[in-house]
């Protein structure tokens, strides 16, 4: 087609080409970048980013280091060991996180046992196990608790007590 006609359709499939583009670059960069359970810590501004938080303290343990991020409605903190790999993930705040995208590679399991696990009504602790991951979450509406570690990666000397 040539003409007016032909210069707009021609337009139209690069605007969407292009935007396609953008779009799947967008969503490529999102699903890599974000330090998870198990995953190099690298890339903890992402998870930041990802969950519209703040840049909280960064503090230093014997043993491991804490990373904390607060958003209006959840504070975070990842525990990293000295190789830089997350091995603790603990929150508190009004709402639980996101832990599809904190759990990473655990997660696919942490859902599968969740979904066999059998919720008892009144019950404010829940606890899920499976042979890589531990999630304990707990607490009230406005005051929701938790935490997920990987037992294999804890660093010696770092006990379970110290993730909280």
């Amino acid at each position: 087609m040539s003409g007016p006609e032909g210069r707009i359709l021609r337009n139209d499939a690069s605007l969407f080409i292009l935007g396609f583009g953008l779009v799947a670059m967008t969503l490529a960069s999102t699903g890599m970048t974000h330090a998870s359970l198990g995953e190099h810590a690298d890339s903890i501004d992402s998870d930041r980013e990802v969950l519209s938080a703040r840049r909280g303290a960064s503090t230093a343990r014997n043993g491991y280091a804490v990373h904390e991020m607060t958003s209006d409605a959840t504070t975070v903190r990842e525990y990293v060991s000295p190789s830089g790999i997350v091995f603790g993930i603990a929150w508190n705040g009004l709402m639980h996180p996101d832990l599809t995208r904190l759990l990473g590679s655990y997660a696919a399991q942490y859902h599968d046992t969740l979904q066999r696990t059998r919720r008892q009504p009144g019950l404010r602790h829940q606890e899920v196990k499976t042979d890589g991951v531990v999630v304990e979450q707990w607490g009230h509406m406005r005051s929701l608790q938790g935490r997920a570690y990987a037992p294999d990666l804890i660093p010696p000397g770092v006990s379970v007590d110290d993730i909280r």
